[in-house]
């Protein structure tokens, strides 16, 4: 399953810098697809719309940092644990109760944002 961040965040920022996806922005920060990957070719996120890979994309959280999960990956393909759970000085990355994924499926996401 994906990441994600709980309103319990005191946006430190801490995780920001160790995605190697960078599927970690501030709270009220656009994000792309493109940001940190490959992709350069149009991109199919998991509302079933297809967006440019520029293309700025709402922020998922205004008040605190959030992880888009169409780009995490649980670091399967980086790392043995989340890195953003792992350096979280108040324990809100935690796995998304919504999103439940295989490791199957982060791998071949992993792959695709970074071919």
């Amino acid at each position: 399953m994906a990441i994600m961040i709980t309103d319990d965040c005191i946006n430190c920022g801490a995780c920001e810098p160790e995605c190697p996806n960078n599927a970690i922005y501030e709270g009220g920060v656009e994000w792309t697809i493109s940001d940190g990957t490959t992709v350069n070719q149009p991109y199919k996120i998991e509302t079933g719309q297809t967006v440019d890979p520029d293309e700025d994309q709402e922020p998922v959280s205004d008040e605190f940092y959030y992880i888009v999960p169409d780009k995490c990956t649980e670091c399967v393909g980086f790392h043995e644990e989340p890195q953003c759970a792992a350096v979280c000085p108040v324990d809100c990355c935690v796995p998304d109760p919504e999103r439940e994924e295989s490791e199957t499926v982060l791998a071949a996401r992993q792959k695709t944002l970074h071919a």
